[in-house]
Formats: structure tokens, C-alpha cells, sequence
């Protein structure tokens, strides 16, 4: 695999300590290539949201190794002295709901991020009408959150984690409020903006609807993952253009 996109290697999680102490992940393992979209998956209790948030640096590991883009992020500890630039700059979010700020239009939801890290407004907007067109949502880009779709919010907060060009997504649980077809539609279009930035996408679900469609798949049970190839399911034409709106 590419020395880009993302690698952990033996990562673990401890909480607690002594007689209490829990460990939550033990000696994962994980790569994804740019370009590439996994899937995470395993029973409540497993450790997907401990893993995630590791991977996302919202937690600390206890040990092990994580590569990002070829940059040794956290060997023993973290080798990054800013993680909240790490966070904003080279980490992804998208979540099961799509938390857009309720006083802004889509194209400010998306432009946001790479203004707080310093492009000029008229700059980060252009970048964000140009995601938004990129999702074919663009005829939405002054639309406030609550004038949107389901389906279009998410699609506004799939271009919020894209639009400062990450070299890592994190999708915990994209589709799950979603019926079969926006579903798959959304699983497209992770594929094919994985595909168009070379982003590392590694989505956390439970959702039996998308499974099908993973080329590879990472089991976590007990904090130990486990790789597996996965069927890779086309997408077929279900979801074409009636995953819009």
C-alpha cells in the first residue's frame, strides 16, 4: 500500500487504572490508501468509537504508532505540537447528523473551516461553492440549514469535511438516519470524492445497506481488528439520481 492516506499500527486504549483499568483497543491495526473507502464495523462495546476517536485525535492512545500522509502523528505520544490544527487542517468529519450551524447558509457552513484557518473569505467561499457543485448541491449553496433536505444537509456537511482537502475522512455512522436509496447515494459519493481528492475514508457503521458496497473491511471486536475483503458491491442504478434531495 501507498505511504500516504493513513496507518496505525498496535494502537491501543487504556482507561482507568489498576483493578479497574479497561482496554478498550488492543494492538489495532489499520491502512487505508488515498483514494480508498473502508469500513469499520462491530458489535456495540467493540471499540469503533475509541478507535475513531484516536484516529481523529479527539483522545489519547495509550501506545502504539499512527501515520498520516507519510508524518509520523503518535509514536508512544503525539509528535504533533498542534492538535487542534491537526484536527482542522488534516482530519475530516462526518457524522451521523449533520450538525450544520443553524445561522448560516450552506455555503458559510462549508466555507467556515478554512477560514478560521485563514483564507481569505471571498477565497474559502469560492472553494465552497465549488465542493457544493462538486455534490451537486450547488443550486442549494444560500439555502439555510433548515430550508434543506436530509439529504442535502448531508451532503453540505460531507463538503464541510472535505473542503480544507484532508488527506483522512472520518464517517461515523453517514447513512444511518437515511433510507436505502440516499443511503447509497451518500456511499457513492464518498466513493467518488475519495477518488476525486485522494482522501483516506474509513466509515464507522452498523448500516447492513452499505456493507456490500466496502472493497475491504475492518472487524473490531474486543479492541482487536481484523481485515477482511469485502464484496465491493456496484452500486447499481437504485441509487443513480434518486438519492438526491
Amino acid at each position: 500500500m501507498s505511504a500516504q492516506g493513513i496507518r496505525i499500527e498496535n494502537l491501543s486504549k487504556r482507561y482507568g487504572r489498576g483493578d479497574t483499568a479497561v482496554l478498550a483497543l488492543k494492538n489495532a491495526n489499520m491502512e487505508v490508501s488515498p483514494g480508498e473507502v473502508v469500513g469499520l464495523v462491530g458489535p456495540s462495546g467493540s471499540g469503533k468509537s475509541t478507535l475513531l476517536k484516536c484516529l481523529g485525535a479527539v483522545i489519547d492512545p495509550t501506545g502504539g504508532r499512527m501515520t498520516l500522509n507519510g508524518e509520523v502523528i503518535y509514536d508512544e505520544g503525539w509528535k504533533v505540537r498542534d492538535l487542534n490544527a491537526l484536527r482542522r487542517d488534516k482530519i475530516g468529519f462526518v457524522f451521523q447528523a449533520p450538525y450544520l450551524i443553524p445561522f448560516l447558509d450552506a455555503t458559510d457552513n462549508v466555507a467556515l473551516l478554512p477560514m478560521l484557518a485563514g483564507i481569505p473569505n471571498a477565497e474559502a467561499r469560492r472553494q465552497a461553492v465549488e465542493l457544493l457543485a462538486a455534490l451537486d448541491v450547488q443550486h442549494r449553496a444560500a439555502a439555510m440549514p433548515s430550508r434543506l433536505s436530509g439529504g442535502e444537509q448531508q451532503r453540505v456537511a460531507i463538503a464541510r469535511g472535505l473542503v480544507n482537502r484532508p488527506p483522512v475522512i472520518l464517517a461515523d455512522e453517514p447513512t444511518a438516519p437515511l433510507d436505502s436509496d440516499r443511503a447509497l447515494a451518500v456511499i457513492r459519493i464518498l466513493n467518488e470524492m475519495a477518488q476525486r481528492y485522494e482522501t483516506a475514508v474509513i466509515v464507522v457503521t452498523h448500516d447492513e445497506k452499505i456493507i456490500p458496497t466496502f472493497k475491504r473491511i475492518y472487524h473490531i471486536r474486543d479492541g482487536v481488528t481484523l481485515e477482511e475483503k469485502g464484496e465491493g458491491r456496484d452500486f447499481g442504478m437504485e441509487c443513480g439520481r434518486r438519492g438526491r434531495g
